[in-house]
């Protein structure tokens, strides 16, 4: 049974940093890919970043959506089954519960929902002005 589980959301002031965790089970992490999406109140679910599978193909590629790239890294360490959104410069319009997300095996990036098949419950980030 898959399970991904956030830690590490919070409140934080704008212009400062913080670094999301997701620990990941119930299946062969390495390979698959993994991503990270937001939902603010009132809209909808979107994505922020993904990663590659970390072995044997297409090692370490990244996708970012266009709001946070420069500002947001995604890392994986697939010895601890874990991916990682380190978030810097945090803004306000960040404000968000955050997800975790499995990649789908049959896909080869990982930028759009329908890459994905597995969620989890999300971590809520919070960003005062």
């Amino acid at each position: 049974q898959v399970q991904l589980v956030e830690s590490g959301g919070g409140l934080v002031r704008a212009g400062n940093s913080l670094r999301l965790s997701c620990a990941a089970s119930g299946y062969s992490f390495s390979n698959y890919g993994m991503g990270w999406f937001r939902q603010a109140p009132a809209k909808e679910r979107e994505f922020v970043a993904g990663i590659n599978r970390g072995i044997n193909r297409s090692a370490g590629g990244t996708y970012y959506a266009d709001s946070v790239k420069g500002r947001f890294t995604i890392s994986r360490d697939n010895a601890k089954n874990a991916v990682y959104l380190q978030m810097n410069s945090l803004k306000p319009e960040d404000t968000a519960v955050y997800y975790c997300a499995r990649g789908r095996y049959s896909s080869n990036v990982f930028y759009r929902g329908t890459d994905f098949d597995s969620w989890g419950q999300g971590t809520q980030v919070t960003v005062s002005s």
